[in-house]
């Protein structure tokens, strides 16, 4: 009997077990300690910001009348519930009132936020003295013009405070390099044209726009600029260990603080290889992330530098939500597994951009690299006649989620018993990089 080995994978809330050859290689990034007291590592990095005064001096030099605080949607595990207390304490020390401050969810082009869920993003306490509004990209009358040349609009609460603050995580993404900083601007409270462009065929083309790349990156350039025109007098972003607990803080300035924890989160999540793999295990990043194939997409994309032509991809992924937007679903069925004419038309049509064609077109990259054949996808929360017209190969069949991801790799290591396999336990938090 083979040995083997056990691998705990990212999926939905609780994760699903999968033995693996011993021979096998885990692909992860260092061990991240939590901070052993948040609620005084926060107040400490207000009082010791990167590149700007503290808050409390930056409130008493500005004296705003109005503060807007932006905070990421129900997709991404922001801990704002230890966070935002002393933030607001802070504001309310320099003599803003509850009234005065609003909390404005940057959903981007996501869907709106339930009440559930802006509980769940804030806390009661939050919610019941803070007004909680959720950006509504669509909504012109909410957005304001910044720019002419591009034109830009933005979300309007944010604009016209006299106070704006940022907050986020930061952690690796497959377009703009990280996540934090700038993005809490855009794409988070832009008009869908700049979500467009900072999303659209010519960006995602650059091969700039890639998972832990700042440099000459289109994506991030794009919203650093907006970012600045807007203008953003205070960042707060956090890095999260595995079990969503903090584990580095970095607030200030919004280039020199987001740099810093750029740079610490890279040195934290990547994992290096030298060679390439035949079989790679991996998945969308368990709740919230994997609630949508949309979203599962990051999880292919990580995967890509331990790729070559003949790899097959094991993606596992919850997909509670099903695909995504509407949008985006009639686009995939529209195509019907025809990747290749989807890319030719959105090339075409280079000037306009479908809502949602982006995350069809970076799922493109991995099909150019191995093919829809090789691109298996093990979900629960996908219909499975849905499965079958969405450019991948789905693992269907008896048994749940972690029962048919067993069998299928089982079933390849029988095929294949000298096949180099590998396995990504965090999917998409994980920065894979060829040594």
């Amino acid at each position: 009997m083979r040995e083997l080995k056990k691998v705990k994978m990212l999926y939905g809330e609780v994760g699903i077990e999968l033995n693996l050859p011993i021979s096998a290689t885990v692909l992860e990034g260092k061990h991240i300690p939590a901070l052993p007291d948040p609620d005084a590592a926060v107040l400490n990095a207000l009082d010791n910001p990167i590149g700007t005064l503290p808050l409390s001096e930056l409130l008493a030099k500005r004296n705003p009348r109005t503060v807007a605080i932006t905070i990421s949607d129900i997709t991404r595990p922001v801990p704002n519930k230890v966070f935002l207390p002393p933030i607001l304490s802070f504001l309310n020390a320099s003599g803003i009132v509850d009234s005065d401050i609003v909390i404005i969810i940057g959903t981007g082009m996501h869907r709106p936020s339930t009440a559930a869920e802006m509980e769940h993003l804030v806390g009661r306490c939050i919610l019941d003295r803070i007004e909680v509004i959720d950006h509504k990209a669509e909504d012109l009358d909410t957005l304001v013009r910044v720019s002419d040349e591009p034109p830009v609009s933005v979300c309007k609460r944010f604009v016209e405070a006299d106070f704006r603050i940022v907050t986020g995580y930061i952690e690796p993404h497959f377009m703009a390099g990280f996540s934090g900083g700038r993005k809490g601007v855009c794409p988070a409270l832009v008009d869908l044209e700049t979500v467009q462009r900072f999303h659209g065929y010519k960006t995602l083309a650059n091969p700039a726009a890639d998972t832990g790349l700042l440099k000459d990156n289109p994506c991030h350039s794009i919203a650093v600029q907006v970012a600045k025109t807007v203008g953003v007098d205070f960042l707060f972003n956090v890095a999260i260990t595995p079990e969503r607990e903090i584990a580095g803080i970095y607030c200030g300035d919004l280039e020199a603080a987001h740099q810093v924890g750029c740079e610490q989160v890279a040195e934290w999540t990547t994992a290096y290889i030298d060679n390439t793999f035949d079989l790679v295990v991996t998945n969308g990043g368990g709740s919230p992330l994997d609630h949508t194939l949309y979203q599962t997409v990051k999880g292919m994309c990580t995967a890509l530098p331990a790729l070559v032509k003949g790899s097959t991809l094991l993606q596992v992924s919850q997909c509670a939500e099903s695909l995504g937007s509407d949008a985006y679903t009639e686009m995939m069925l529209q195509y019907d597994n025809d990747w290749k004419r989807f890319l030719a038309d959105i090339e075409a049509s280079a000037g306009e951009t479908r809502l949602d064609q982006w995350e069809y077109q970076m799922q493109a990259r991995v099909l150019s690299r191995i093919g829809m054949e090789n691109i298996w996808l093990v979900s629960d929360g996908i219909p499975s006649e849905l499965q079958q017209h969405i450019s991948l190969t789905p693992i269907l069949g008896k048994g749940d989620a972690r029962e048919r991801a067993q069998n299928a790799i089982d079933k390849y290591v029988e095929d294949n018993p000298d096949a180099k396999i590998a396995a990504i336990p965090e999917g998409p938090y994980t920065m894979i990089r060829r040594v």
